[in-house]
């Protein structure tokens, strides 16, 4: 069952990648004035996923790091690996399918369709998004309840 509290803890862990992947990809739309609309809707995905992934994995590691510190032990190769693997689980096809079609095909066709670019880019990565988190959000939930 959905309880606010799922949404702040999705918001909680989701919210400083988003920051960065939308910064990144308005910062990337520029591109459109030098490439096709095709190259830079892949150009604006591969911004839009360094930032997403560098804040996450940053910001896992962070929190694994500050778990062990508490605990009064060194974060080990064996718990980096594992953190990784669950990031792997946690966005693994969804971001593949994200990556090669979904958001490409959004930040392709949104600002033909709404006619302006910046609106059609900011639209765009909404859509992509919500269909990206539908899968990302059911994946961490089972990697949770996995843990317990």
């Amino acid at each position: 069952m959905l309880t606010k509290s799922n949404f702040k803890e999705w918001f909680n862990r989701y919210k400083y990648a988003e920051l960065a992947s939308t910064s990144a990809a308005l910062i990337t739309s520029f591109f459109s004035k030098i490439y096709s609309g095709l190259t830079t809707a892949y150009l604006i995905t591969f911004a839009e996923y360094l930032a997403f992934y560098g804040v996450i994995l940053f910001s896992s590691y962070k929190k694994l790091a500050k778990e062990n510190k508490l605990l009064n032990k060194k974060t080990s190769t064996t718990e980096i690996f594992k953190l990784v693997k669950n990031l792997i689980l946690e966005f693994g096809y969804p971001a593949f399918l994200d990556f090669l079609f979904i958001r490409p095909f959004f930040m392709y066709w949104m600002p033909i369709i709404f006619g302006n670019y910046f609106f059609g880019i900011i639209f765009g990565k909404i859509a992509a998004d919500c269909c990206f988190y539908c899968f990302t959000i059911i994946n961490y939930e089972i990697i949770k309840k996995k843990k317990n």
